[in-house]
């Protein structure tokens, strides 16, 4: 099981610097889901503000998150563990 988010924070454009359950930081650029019909409501970025670690995981509302192994595989280091 990869680590499970315990901070996020929403940085322009449709990037979240995340920080990991192993002390990791990385940044998970969304921008490539903005056309999957689930994530077209992240092209307004006031909404992408609403990032929050829910579960082990980011979500924006209800219906709007990502998945955990997702964030982590797909994410850029930014530090080393």
């Amino acid at each position: 099981m990869n680590p499970r988010v315990k901070k996020v924070k929403y940085k322009s454009p449709y990037k979240l610097l995340i920080t990991f359950s192993n002390g990791e930081i990385k940044e998970f650029d969304f921008s490539s889901y903005l056309n999957y019909p689930v994530f077209m409501v992240l092209r307004n970025e006031a909404f992408c503000q609403k990032a929050k670690v829910l579960n082990g995981t980011v979500i924006f509302d209800e219906e709007t998150d990502f998945d955990p192994d997702t964030l982590y595989l797909e994410s850029k280091s930014l530090t080393a563990v």
